[in-house]
């Protein structure tokens, strides 16, 4: 028979059970020790009650290695820099700098190397951090584990353990391994690190139901990473170290990030502008070479037309957008960890946050205090305190909420008005616990409280504005529809009864018997609340087109409520159990339909982000636990909150230090503000070297000269680089800033196209006025002139027509800087013919006429722009 069954015949092989750390693999394995019974599972495993024999350990961790979960593997200085450099736009302009070099241009060779080097060192620097994420997680399970081996109990090192150790586990231990339970009483743990649900659990021996098919649900199963709450039990080890639940988080945690839409967005432009000029440098070679017969002098022009088609100020001007974005953050007291992440956070169009600890505060609060009709009563907080404060047992969530209220400590217990004669200690089995205090007048009360049905199974009378009554049947129905609806708004509800007791009767010995005939008082409703500005947030982000879905490990009930709380709507809700049996294409679908995910797992999470990006969505994922470490990881942004455990941390790309959630718009904004600028540059610089190579490829094939010499070519490129520097200063529109903006080539493919030969009719009629009217057939010089001021004035000048989709200077205005750079390049650009370097450029002065018609084809060519660029956002969008 299988795993399943009560009998079975060959014990599972222990390279199976190393092998078994894959997603699926693992959770199968993990359901078939929860069904099988105990003697099952230790046949299973090979091992017995007795433990195992030294020989067996060493073999065992032979195949298995040591308990530990996996470590990063920190890059050297050298890989780090090598990391940076492997980038396509990188790569390029490292090759045409080495060519200029070997050709005896040094002017191009040191411009373009200065870029790389500039833009690589800077982000090497920001980006450099020391990730710790595996050290945390080994530092959390740095302890001993109490095992059989032999027949004897003994203390090991925790990375000792192997599968088939029997571990014992008692109150404060912390979990050493994935465990299947052999024996248990009243064993609670918290699995808060793993799962998100703040409350413990309770754990059983029994084998479970087929009908479970969530690993982390199972009641027998004890996860690696878990801690126990009260209680105590035994276990046999199923899986340790990378293999266990945990350790899979910590090889999530460790591994390579996956590519951004923005990463991917740069490298596939990088690539459509390595297309352009593998088609347009040869052309311009082959057509200058066989026209003039020079043939080295034709393969500079096309070396130069290729270092123009080239947007060498790319990875500066992505740089300083990004490390200016992370500045403006840090300014808020937000810290970017990864500079890519700000733009991913403007092009985020859904935002998947875990509950408990992001959009809640994180630890449970006492909300209500009310009496049998549902009305705010002090009596019964002073009785809930009383029972807290006097208890001697292991304090839990609930009686640290109760005991917040501080206030309470000077008017009951130091005033001295009870003093506590007894406690009937909590179990598991009564679901309640009683103290007896004797109060000022020598009175002895015994306050039980407990859950709401066993408190209640054991009251006769209730207490109703000071007067006790007999329970009457249609009152008990309305008191346990209350509780029903408190649950159902998220509130987790505990009953307050008492009674008093004739001391002169009693033999001042109290016991379990002494729970009966009680007087319900009232009841105490506990709620992990919302943060305050949590409702706020999701407002913003929803006025931004930015849709927000809850990812949690927490039960749908609760997770419905407090969503409701914040104005997220509930309609459709997918548990942990649902999505394991859905299909990838069934997955796709399911998440665009729901809003709220419960009962998930690390898995879960990981599984519905990636669904949600293969739909196309730049998704951004917010959370505070271990157990959200692989979907931090899988995001396109992940983003951490101040309280968030390190490991979180560490694995999140920007961390919220503030505790409010309002900085997640400033944000968003900040990252479209980024990309808006770094687009722009895009745009403006890859259609106007479009249009002007185009120019040259078709004036090479009528001039009798070079259309523009490489050393002019060079030089206008690098003066129209310059103009462009200031283009991280500026602003961008609100109307841009309304909406998510995703990487699409092909939008700035075809922006290219359409903007592009544009400039390219305008230096044809430069061509014509140059030729026709200023007759320079005969004066190279004169032509080169003419058409380097044309093109230098143009591009420089579309830039504030280009950058918005308004009309430029009336209903739009560049930033200050951007418009006196721009003044500051035409002034040089002006002087250049007239200078004393003119000579060595090529550059001859030109006559007044020749401004005159400058003038007139300017005016021109940003009227033609603005029309085409008019059409082209109504036709494709802005």
């Amino acid at each position: 028979m299988g795993f399943f069954g009560t009998v079975i015949t060959t014990p599972v092989r222990l390279v199976d059970l190393a092998r078994g750390s894959n997603a699926n693999g693992y959770n199968n394995k993990l359901i078939e020790f929860g069904r099988a019974e105990s003697p099952t599972v230790l046949n299973i495993l090979n091992t017995s009650p007795a433990g195992l024999s030294a020989d067996e350990v060493e073999e065992r961790l032979k195949i298995h290695g040591h308990n530990e979960a996996a470590q990063e593997k920190h890059q050297s200085i050298l890989n780090r820099l090598g990391e940076n450099v492997k980038n396509p736009l990188v790569l390029l302009l490292s090759a045409l700098a080495l060519i200029s070099f070997i050709t005896g241009d040094a002017r191009a060779g040191i411009v373009i190397s200065f870029m790389v080097i500039l833009g690589v060192v800077l982000r090497f620097v920001q980006e450099s951090r020391a990730d710790h994420a595996a050290e945390q997680l080994k530092d959390m399970v740095s302890t001993t584990a109490t095992v059989v081996r032999n027949s004897e109990k003994q203390e090991i090192a925790l990375n000792e353990l192997v599968p088939g150790d029997i571990v014992f586990l008692s109150a404060g231990d912390m979990v050493p391994a994935d465990l299947r339970l052999l024996n248990s009483k009243d064993l609670f743990l918290n699995q808060s690190a793993l799962t998100g649900e703040s409350m413990p659990v309770e754990k059983f021996a029994t084998s479970v139901p087929e009908t479970n098919n969530n690993a982390l649900e199972l009641e027998n199963i004890c996860f690696l990473g878990s801690n126990v709450e009260s209680g105590s039990g035994s276990g046999v080890v199923i899986f340790t170290g990378s293999s266990t639940y945990f350790g899979s988080l910590a090889g999530s945690i460790t591994a390579q990030r996956p590519s951004t839409s923005f990463d991917k967005g740069i490298n596939q432009f990088t690539w459509m502008m390595i297309q352009f000029m593998a088609v347009l440098a040869p052309l311009v070679f082959l057509f200058n070479g066989l026209s003039k017969g020079t043939w080295l002098e034709a393969f500079l022009f096309a070396l130069a037309v290729a270092v123009g088609l080239t947007p060498e100020m790319l990875p500066m001007i992505v740089t300083v957008n990004l490390s200016k974005g992370a500045m403006a953050m840090s300014a808020k007291k937000v810290i970017v960890k990864r500079l890519n992440a700000i733009q991913s956070f403007g092009a985020m169009d859904v935002l998947c946050t875990d509950k408990t600890g992001t959009i809640t505060q994180g630890k449970i609060i006492l909300e209500k205090h009310l009496d049998v009709r549902g009305k705010t009563s002090v009596k019964v907080l002073h009785y809930g305190y009383l029972n807290s404060y006097y208890q001697t047992g292991l304090k839990n969530l609930l009686d640290v909420a109760v005991l917040d209220h501080v206030d309470l400590e000077e008017q009951i217990v130091i005033r001295g008005d009870y003093q506590k004669l007894d406690e009937i200690p909590f179990d598991f089995a009564r679901r309640r616990m009683s103290v007896v205090v004797e109060d000022a007048e020598d009175n002895h009360i015994l306050i039980c409280k407990g859950a709401v049905e066993e408190v209640m199974d054991r009251c006769t009378r209730v207490e109703m504005d000071g007067e006790v009554l007999d329970v009457l049947p249609e009152y008990d129905a309305r008191r346990r529809q209350m509780i029903h609806d408190l649950n159902a708004a998220g509130f987790r509800v505990i009953a307050i009864a008492y009674k008093g007791i004739d001391k002169s009767k009693h033999n001042k010995i109290y016991s379990i018997n002494d729970e009966n005939d009680l007087i319900l008082l009232g009841f105490l409703a506990f709620l992990d609340p919302p943060k305050e500005t949590t409702a706020e947030a999701i407002r913003q982000l929803t006025a931004y087109h930015v849709g927000v879905k809850i990812l949690t490990g927490d039960n749908d009930i609760v997770t419905a409520a407090i969503c409701r709380q914040v104005g997220l709507p509930v309609e459709n809700v997918l548990l942990g159990n649902d999505i394991e049996g859905l299909s990838g294409p069934q997955l796709a679908e399911a998440v665009e339909k729901c809003t709220v995910f419960a009962k998930l797992s690390p898995i879960h999470k990981q599984r519905i982000i990636q669904a949600l990006q293969a739909n196309g969505h730049v998704v951004g994922f917010m959370g505070d636990g271990i157990n959200d470490a692989p979907a931090l990881k899988s995001a396109d942004v992940g983003i951490s909150v101040n309280s968030a455990v390190d490991i979180a941390k560490e694995s999140s790309d920007i961390i919220l230090l503030e505790n409010s959630l309002l900085v997640l718009e400033e944000g968003v904004l900040e990252g479209r503000r980024v990309f808006g600028n770094i687009i722009k540059y895009i745009k403006m610089a890859a259609s106007s070297s479009f249009g002007n190579m185009f120019s040259l490829l078709g004036a090479s094939l009528f001039l009798p000269f070079l259309p523009m010499l490489p050393i002019q070519v060079l030089t206008n490129n690098l003066l129209y680089d310059l103009s462009q520097t200031a283009i991280p200063s500026d602003t961008v529109d609100a109307e841009w800033l309304a909406r998510p903006r995703k990487w699409t080539l092909g939008e700035v493919r075809r922006f290219i196209l359409c903007i592009g030969p544009i400039s390219s009719i305008f230096d044809y009629l430069t061509f014509f006025i140059m030729l026709a009217v200023f007759n320079a057939w005969q004066t190279p010089e004169l032509f080169h002139t003419g058409w380097f001021i044309e093109s230098l004035f143009t591009q420089t000048l579309i830039i504030h027509v280009i950058r918005t989709g308004k009309v430029p200077f009336i209903q739009s205005s560049a930033s200050r800087a951007l418009t006196l750079t721009s003044l500051l390049i035409l002034a040089v650009g002006a002087w250049l013919p007239f200078s004393p370097i003119a000579g060595a450029l090529g550059l001859v002065a030109l006559p007044p006429l020749y401004w005159a018609l400058l003038a007139a084809m300017m005016l021109g060519y940003m009227l033609l722009t603005q029309v085409v660029k008019t059409w082209f956002y109504r036709r494709y969008g802005d």
